[in-house]
Formats: structure tokens, C-alpha cells, sequence
């Protein structure tokens, strides 16, 4: 059984934790993130460090006071460094380039894939292989790196496609006559 919700959570300097009826709201340095709190937890505050409890010791009461404390420090290291997802392009011709609010990508197809990049997101390409997904919410940088990557996934034969940084692909074998 984890024991995330019993883990305190303490606020960096300049980072600020407010609730407002239902809401809990983060202000860093970086920008402000909000979330709609759970009716069956609560949040406690002792000398600056806060504390996620369940109203009640139901099984599902323990698991939403986990998800909400883990959540809630997703939003505090946010709002004071931030999330950064690193995409690489492996294949002969595919290049991306950032120009404004698009991202440009030569992927191999017949025509070229411009990406809107979302608010709150930032795309860097320090060269044309690779690819910098930055924001304060970890869900919404995931979820642009894996939209990105949907483009054209890595293939098992050659390796050619877009891939994140850390990620392995396992080569197949070639059919063999």
C-alpha cells in the first residue's frame, strides 16, 4: 500500500498554496496552476508544511488522498522549475523547427506536419534532430511529447521515427529468405 497522502509537502521559496472553497490555487515564480480539491480530502497547513488527510479510512478515501498529495507537488514543482520532456528525431531527412506558435516537423510523409503548440507550452529545438517540450504542467507537457511522437512512432525494423530521449527501442531481426 503506498503511503504518498502521508508524505507532508513542503513549499519552495516563492511559492505560495491558497484555498478557496473547492479550489486549491499554486503561484510560483514560474506562473499559477489551480485544481478543483476532492470533497473526501482535506488540506492542513502546520508552520508552512501542508498535509493531505481523508475525511474517512475507506480504501478508495486513502487512494484519492494519494493522488491529490501527488497532484498537488506535481503543481508546487511547476510553478517553481518547471517540466521539460526532450524528443529526438532519428531518420534520415526528419527535422523539426520551431517558428512562433507552430512547430514544423519533416517527418517522411508527402507533405509537412505543423503542430500548434498549446498555451502554456514552450517548444525549443536546440538543433534539427531534437526537440524541447517546456511547461508548469506535467500533465500537458506529457501529453504534447506524446502527441508529438504520435506523428510517426518508432518503427522496430530500422529505429526511424520520433522517440523521447530516455526511450529504448528494441530492434527486430530482419525476415531472413
Amino acid at each position: 500500500m503506498s503511503r504518498v497522502a502521508k508524505k507532508p509537502l513542503s513549499l519552495p521559496k516563492g511559492v505560495e498554496l491558497t484555498i478557496d472553497g473547492g479550489t486549491v490555487a499554486v503561484k510560483g515564480p514560474k506562473g499559477s496552476l489551480s485544481m478543483a480539491l476532492h470533497p473526501d480530502v482535506e488540506l492542513t497547513s502546520e508552520d508552512g508544511i501542508w498535509q493531505v488527510a481523508n475525511r474517512s479510512e475507506r480504501p478508495s478515501n486513502v487512494a484519492i488522498a494519494g493522488t491529490v498529495r501527488a497532484l498537488l507537488g506535481n503543481m508546487v514543482t511547476g510553478v517553481s522549475t518547471g517540466f521539460e520532456r526532450k524528443l529526438e528525431l532519428v531518420g534520415v531527412g526528419y527535422r523539426a523547427q520551431a517558428q512562433g506558435q507552430t512547430l514544423n516537423l519533416t517527418l517522411g510523409f508527402s507533405h509537412p506536419v505543423a503542430y500548434p503548440v498549446p498555451e502554456g507550452i514552450t517548444i525549443e529545438t536546440p538543433s534539427q534532430t531534437e526537440v524541447l517540450v517546456k511547461g508548469i504542467d506535467k500533465q500537458q507537457v506529457g501529453q504534447v511529447a506524446a502527441e508529438i511522437r504520435a506523428y510517426r512512432p518508432p518503427e522496430p525494423y530500422k529505429g526511424k521515427g520520433v522517440r523521447y530521449s530516455d526511450e529504448r527501442v528494441v530492434m527486430k531481426e530482419a525476415k531472413k529468405k
